[in-house]
């Protein structure tokens, strides 16, 4: 087995809770953050009559000032605040204090985006055409960029060390992830803070979901729409927040006698190289990303006993992930569920967020089910009430647009020790 790494630090900011132990009794229970638009998205016409968003994810609202000062606040985006809120909620949860015990120079930080700050962006852009240049405020592109996430929180917290922005759209909260175990392997760093962040709730950004046909709609209850591996689903539910993990050696949190979530084992990433947005088909690229994880991590198909997928409630998507699990796993898959049905689609937060989730399900023992899973059409062991777990090895599954596909295999933390 390779070198695997420990995850001793979990933050969360997502629709159904913003600390890490609330989500997790979420997804088990199935208590549904997804709600109607509220506020200036409530009002989207799609120009056919009807709304051009029906349900959202929302996280609650965020007075920039209460995360950073005045001057460094302003024009700051809401994926950048979600960003520093979980990255300070997961080194407080690893009991972590860079500078005291940690190497400014050994810790990095790695964070993922899709869009970074669309809504800003469409705010100051209008401003510029209303009223032009003068009321763009200069503070703009440090409020929007994908980097800055990365580099606030490295300001914030006084990371000396290696520092990148991912962008690998759904994909890249675990690819996050994926790439701080391999710096921790390489002894490039004793720390890693990574995860994923968006806020994709932003008219431009909605409508070209809807126009594409991606997003769920016609559902009297919006805790209905998003409904993983179901032969109802219509398409996801776009959702907004946070993941950061704090990751790091064995030998660094055993010397500060760290308590551990549980273990990062192994990765795998692969491109599908077929098309611009739709999965392919077959699975193939998922399947080989699969396989590279287990292989990476010195498992077998049969070591695994619990498989988050990236179930976005697609039509496409689900079916070719199901195709892709039954390709690596046999027909007999392990049990899998996804909690999308629950938190909606985060885009590239999901897979730090979904990651965090599969630490925990091995840590309590616990196992969440795929909520608005009635009638399956995607043939897999699914979860449809909370079960047990029955071995210590997980795999997580992160895929997106553009044909990226990574997986993650967690193990068990020797001492099992349920955080919250």
């Amino acid at each position: 087995m390779s070198t695997p790494a420990a995850i001793t630090g979990l933050g969360m900011v997502t629709p159904v809770g913003t600390k890490p132990a609330e989500v997790f009794d979420a997804v088990v229970a199935g208590h549904s953050g997804l709600a109607r638009p509220a506020g200036a998205l409530a009002g989207l016409p799609d120009g056919r009559g009807g709304a051009l968003i029906e349900v959202v994810g929302a996280c609650p609202p965020i007075d920039p000032l209460d995360v950073l000062p005045p001057k460094a606040g302003a024009a700051v985006d809401r994926f950048i605040l979600f960003a520093l809120l979980a990255a300070e909620a997961a080194l407080a949860d690893a009991g972590l204090v860079i500078g005291e015990n940690a190497d400014p120079e050994r810790v990095a930080v790695l964070v993922a985006t899709s869009n970074g700050g669309m809504a800003t962006y469409e705010e100051q852009a209008l401003l510029f055409h209303d009223r032009g240049r003068a009321a763009v405020s200069p503070y703009l592109l440090p409020g929007i960029m994908p980097n800055q996430p990365a580099a606030r929180i490295a300001i914030r917290f006084g990371v000396r060390g290696y520092t990148s922005g991912i962008v690998s759209a759904c994909a890249g909260g675990g690819q996050a992830i994926g790439e701080a175990l391999r710096l921790i392997r390489a002894g490039e760093a004793d720390v890693v803070l990574c995860g994923g962040t968006d806020a994709p709730l932003a008219a431009a950004t909605i409508a070209g979901f809807s126009n594409a046909g991606a997003l769920a709609r016609g559902w009297s209850s919006p805790s209905e729409a998003s409904r993983p591996f179901d032969s109802r689903r219509n398409g996801f539910v776009l959702a907004e927040g946070a993941g950061m993990l704090v990751i790091e050696s064995t030998a660094h949190a055993q010397a500060r006698k760290a308590k551990t979530h549980s273990l990062v084992l192994g990765w795998g990433a692969t491109t599908d190289a077929h098309h611009p947005t739709m999965p392919r088909p077959d699975g193939a690229g998922a399947a080989a990303c699969m396989r590279k994880a287990l292989a990476d991590a010195g498992l077998t198909p049969a070591d695994i006993g619990y498989i988050n997928a990236h179930g976005t409630s697609t039509k496409l998507g689900d079916a070719a992930e199901a195709t892709a699990i039954r390709a690596v796993f046999g027909e007999t898959t392990p049990p899998v569920s996804s909690t999308k049905g629950v938190t909606g689609h985060l885009l590239a937060a999901s897979g730090a967020v979904e990651a965090g989730i599969t630490a925990l399900a091995l840590s309590t023992g616990t196992l969440p089910p795929t909520h608005n899973l009635t009638t399956p059409d995607c043939p897999l062991t699914h979860i449809t009430s909370p079960w047990s777990l029955g071995s210590p090895y997980a795999l997580s599954n992160s895929f997106a647009f553009g044909g990226h596909n990574v997986s993650l295999v967690l193990g068990q933390a020797p001492t099992r020790e349920a955080r919250t």
